[in-house]
């Protein structure tokens, strides 16, 4: 599990200007109507009184804020809307206040975005000092402090983007829900004008998401690597409580760990063990209360073929020159698109007595490359930049570059069979065919993916699938949905998202022909049929 070291321990924390202090003391004079306290104080538990000193406290040499960038993933119920309102107020009225500053909090959706600016509105309505100075207005998702010239708008990811503005504070609220094209530019936006003045602070406050070919994920991601020590950066504050994979869920210790407000009271410990109780019994409700009670991040499928944990300790190096050079038997399974996206073709070569290692090729049409990509949540410029795509001219998959990658490949290398599907195959297997080189049919059919997929899984989950850690190949691995016929045959699915999975395909049709040749399977007479072999 992650929790950070210093959470328990304020002596840790360096406070030489006292201003860590000084904000704690400025929060506890706030007020909270649901506090039913005598005099309804705002709560502030000892863990978030850190929270702040650890943001507040530590300062440069020349007396500014260390800290300019937080990350705040707390599992659901842990107040970390309260505590943001809280914090902006700091920045709008308190002694963060700057004259002429501005607060912006983004979300992702109208609705969303109001949960924070709401309990901001609450806290200052139901105090008449703070009434005296801040004039609320709703139609605006404003908040203002005339005295001080500051303001505090709220606004949606996918809504107008905050291009012109220059924020002192940004909070990006639930960064695990801001999607697509819309979400990723509002990010921009916001993040890149806290460069315009100094001492800005931007906050992302949040509960675990899914998947990793995301901007939350990023982001989280960099956070984690600062927290363990990876990383240094004094600058980037990691406030995080995790459960992770290796973590035993049912452990009341680990909810306790990584719900710091149960201490407290909060979320309710009944209502926790009773939400348990119903995970032990349906893989959606264990799904859930990984992620949200337990603040653990999930893989982006909600019926995954294998746990990207488990997938992701097969990330050793493969190296195709030493394939090349001992000409180890290859298998080359070739998933072609419709032309307009992802086109795939996967290398694959026996590892040992019974595991695979493979290099995956992944060709994209080069116009409106970074459309393509985030319209799958991705970056597919990057990766083109990083050599994990290969862009081919035009608008669409040119094959005549994916056949002739192929035949690079067949000199290169010691490839006994080229597998297609012959759905969109059959005239580039009828030209290879021609000269000679060894293309097959692979129908993705229940007949021949189902020993397939399991081959793949039994070789994934007992360590012996080599992949190098190839983003494009993981994301793909990533997005699949598992179908499975009234026989329990399973196939791959891409579900609902529509996302890649065309790198996993090829994969378990190469590793398929792999292993038929290499004799791994028991019996593969039971599904090895002659149209395979039709060419």
């Amino acid at each position: 599990m992650l929790v950070p070291s210093w959470i328990d321990n304020p002596d840790e924390i360096p406070d030489p200007l006292g201003r860590g202090e000084r904000a704690v003391q400025w929060l506890r004079m706030l007020k909270h109507p649901k506090n039913p306290a005598p005099g309804h104080p705002f709560e502030l538990d000892a863990w978030q009184e850190n929270v702040v000193r650890r943001i507040y406290g530590p300062r440069n040499e020349d007396g500014s804020r260390v800290v300019r960038r937080v990350v705040l993933l707390l599992p659901r119920g842990n107040r970390k809307t309260s505590l943001s309102a809280a914090i902006t107020l700091l920045h709008v009225m308190g002694p963060e206040s700057e004259p002429g500053g501005l607060v912006v909090s983004a979300a992702s959706a109208h609705e969303q975005a109001l949960e924070l600016y709401n309990e901001a509105a609450m806290i200052i309505r139901f105090d008449r000092r703070l009434e005296k100075h801040l004039s609320v207005r709703e139609y605006q998702s404003r908040i203002s402090c005339k005295k001080r010239q500051t303001r505090y708008i709220a606004v949606a990811s996918d809504g107008k983007v905050q291009h012109g503005k220059t924020p002192n504070v940004v909070i990006a609220d639930e960064l695990h829900a801001w999607e697509g094209r819309a979400g990723l530019r509002q990010w921009e936006a916001l993040d890149s004008a806290l460069v315009k003045v100094p001492g800005t602070l931007m906050i992302v406050a949040s509960t675990s998401g899914r998947g990793q070919e995301n901007l939350a994920w990023q982001t989280v991601e960099y956070a984690i690597k600062v927290q363990k020590g990876e990383i240094d950066d004094p600058a980037t504050l990691p406030v995080i409580f995790m459960a992770e994979p290796e973590d035993d869920w049912t452990d009341e210790a680990l909810w306790h760990a990584v719900n710091p407000g149960l201490a407290h009271g909060y979320p309710d410990l009944p209502a926790f063990r009773d939400k348990a109780r119903k995970a032990e019994h349906s893989p959606f409700e264990r799904d859930s209360f990984l992620q949200f009670n337990l603040n653990r991040w999930l893989d982006q499928t909600t019926s995954p073929f294998v746990e990207m944990h488990v997938y992701d300790q097969g990330a050793h190096d493969v190296d195709p020159e030493e394939m090349e050079m001992v000409q180890e038997p290859c298998y080359l399974g070739v998933d072609l698109s419709k032309n307009e996206d992802l086109t795939v073709v996967v290398a694959c070569w026996p590892d040992g007595e019974d595991g695979y290692q493979v290099v995956p090729y992944f060709f994209c049409p080069e116009d409106n490359l970074r459309a393509r990509g985030e319209a799958h949540g991705v970056d597919y410029v990057s990766w083109a930049e990083d050599g994990y795509i290969i862009p081919t001219p035009g608008n669409t998959v040119d094959l005549r570059a994916v056949e002739e990658h192929i035949r690079e490949l067949c000199a290169r290398f010691n490839v006994r069979e080229i597998a297609f599907d012959p759905t969109y195959g059959r005239a580039m297997m009828a030209d290879l065919v021609d000269d000679g080189l060894p293309a097959v049919e692979f129908r993705q059919g229940w007949v021949t993916m189902a020993p397939a997929v399991k081959e793949l899984e039994r070789a994934i989950l007992g360590g012996r699938f080599k992949h190098a850690g190839h983003p494009v190949l993981r994301w793909n691995f990533g997005n699949i949905q598992l179908h499975v016929d009234a026989a329990g045959n399973r196939s791959f699915h891409k579900g609902k998202s529509g996302n890649k999975i065309d790198g996993a395909v090829a994969c378990a049709m190469a590793v398929a022909r792999c292993a038929a040749a290499e004799d791994h399977f028991t019996s593969s007479a039971d599904w090895f049929t002659d149209e395979l072999w039709t060419t």
